[in-house]
């Protein structure tokens, strides 16, 4: 009887508990898609209820992540009708052509049937596993007119977007559990979670809010030796340029001496370049590409470089195109990552079209070209004038001191908050900075994401708040934070 009592209650256990599973994944964290966004949501449902709400707000405003399409930003033209006919080959017949040069350019009924001839005549179809290749030529030859040095297609694998590309080598790099991994502070959550999960360790190194967010490089060799007395094997550094979330842009300067220090540390370089073309200051603040100045300096560094169709001004989060180039890689290590990339049988297609049309846009002559240019003028000049326009606001805080947003998507500002509620927050176990937002975003409907999400350093409380609210939209987005954040002061001072 008790044995048959027994049977019945092991049968109706999980064999998945919180406690069986990679402890790994359970560990790992990512505020940008944390607790708070998640509060957002529920929020927004709730201003969608029939019944109405009691909500101090008409709107939620996710200000949380760079996801430009989702706040408003319009699709380029280009693209999205490229994309359209190669998803559609049927319009692509000649009895059909008549028909279509009536609503689609010359230029971009020659750009999708030169995809289909790439893609072996339908998008539908498994492409080659690191991508279509007449595609990743496209790449390679955007890289060579950017930087002035030749690129090699069979070095570039095209993935799902930059995050695909980023995790597949970091695999590739952790080896063991005493793998070390050089990372930002503040970083992009993508890589202390992925570090986490592929059980290595993160080494930080930190970016100066003083001096622009630079690379505080003697700190770099400090943590960098203090990490290998402990027996750590640090192998690599992640560079994110233009910055997340610090919208930062590093000095040639001290580019050379990262590089530098890779060079004679062994260190090889993940340079994270997805901003490379939201850059708002680019006189005194110009991208450089690692590949580029890495190539200048006749250095053997060995570079995995990364960029995305999520983020500049096509802002295709959802399309997940992007590419990864390796320079200076031994061919052996590069056999081993197109052996991944086969595991995966191959990046989306429909991805790999979009960032085609990004790599090789419209040039002047071509019958797209006016609008293409007129559009991505405009959302360039349109995210410029925001930038500046937040950080101004910011700034006329008494409590908020915030860098300009050279680049990115994003401005970091720190916020001087009250002794009194920083040691209240304390005494219930839990962070002040996160209690901050929890009550921006319950007061006024913006969601951003707390310093403590990126890591910072002590003693000091930041948000990352990206600048894509939409113009029209924009001074009241300003004037409601504004309101909160004048009488949150009031209250705990």
């Amino acid at each position: 009887m008790n044995r048959n009592i027994g049977v019945k209650e092991h049968i109706s256990q999980k064999v998945l508990s919180i406690e069986s599973i990679n402890q790994r994944v359970r560990n790992m964290e990512y505020a940008v898609r944390g607790p708070i966004p998640a509060k957002a949501e529920e929020l927004k449902l709730k201003l969608l209820d029939p019944e109405g709400s009691n909500l101090p707000f008409k709107k939620t405003v996710f200000c949380n992540i760079g996801n430009p399409q989702e706040l408003g930003q319009k699709p380029v033209t280009f693209l999205r009708q490229v994309s359209a006919l190669s998803e559609l080959p049927e319009l692509l017949t000649k009895e059909n052509r008549n028909l279509i040069s009536n609503i689609f350019n010359s230029d971009v009924i020659e750009r999708a049937e030169k995809i289909q001839k790439m893609a072996g005549g339908s998008v539908g179809a498994y492409s080659d596993d690191a991508g279509i290749f007449g595609i990743r030529k496209s790449v390679a030859e955007f890289i060579q007119k950017r930087d002035g040095f030749p690129s090699d297609p069979s070095k570039i694998q095209l993935t799902n977007g930059s995050t695909g590309s980023i995790e597949r080598t970091l695999e590739l790099i952790i080896s063991n559990e005493n793998v070390g991994i050089m990372i930002p502070i503040p970083q992009y959550p993508l890589y202390s979670a992925s570090i986490t999960r592929l059980g290595a360790k993160s080494v930080y190194y930190y970016l100066e809010e003083s001096k622009g967010w630079g690379v505080d490089t003697s700190r770099l060799l400090e943590n960098l030796k203090e990490a290998r007395n402990r027996g750590i094997d640090v192998r690599a550094i992640v560079i994110i340029n233009p910055g997340n979330p610090t919208g930062s842009i590093l000095t040639l300067e001290n580019m050379k001496d990262i590089i530098s220090i890779c060079e004679k540390e062994k260190l090889v370089i993940l340079a994270d370049e997805v901003y490379q073309t939201n850059v708002y200051m680019v006189d005194d603040f110009p991208f450089h590409s690692f590949k580029k100045v890495i190539s200048e300096m006749k250095s053997n560094v060995e570079l995995f470089s990364f960029h995305s169709i999520s983020k500049g001004m096509f802002g295709e989060c959802g399309k997940r195109g992007g590419y990864m180039e390796m320079y200076n890689i031994d061919q052996n290590v590069m056999d081993q990552l197109t052996k991944m990339a086969t595991v995966s049988l191959c990046p989306n297609v429909p991805g790999q079209i979009a960032l085609e049309t990004m790599v090789n846009p419209p040039r002047e002559g071509d019958e797209s070209y006016q609008q293409f240019k007129a559009e991505i003028d405009e959302i360039h000049n349109s995210l410029k004038r925001r930038c500046i326009k937040l950080q101004k606001a910011f700034n006329e805080q008494v409590n908020i001191t915030c860098n300009p947003a050279q680049g990115a998507m994003y401005l970091f500002p720190q916020i001087k908050l009250p002794q009194r509620f920083i040691t209240e927050t304390i005494n219930k176990n839990k962070v002040p900075d996160v209690e901050y937002c929890i009550e921006m975003l319950e007061t006024t409907g913006v969601c951003v994401v707390p310093g403590s999400g990126f890591e910072q350093e002590i003693g000091t409380y930041h948000f990352r708040c990206t600048f894509l609210p939409q113009e029209d939209e924009f001074d009241e987005f300003i004037k409601t934070f504004s309101e909160f954040n004048t009488k949150f002061m009031e209250r705990w001072n």
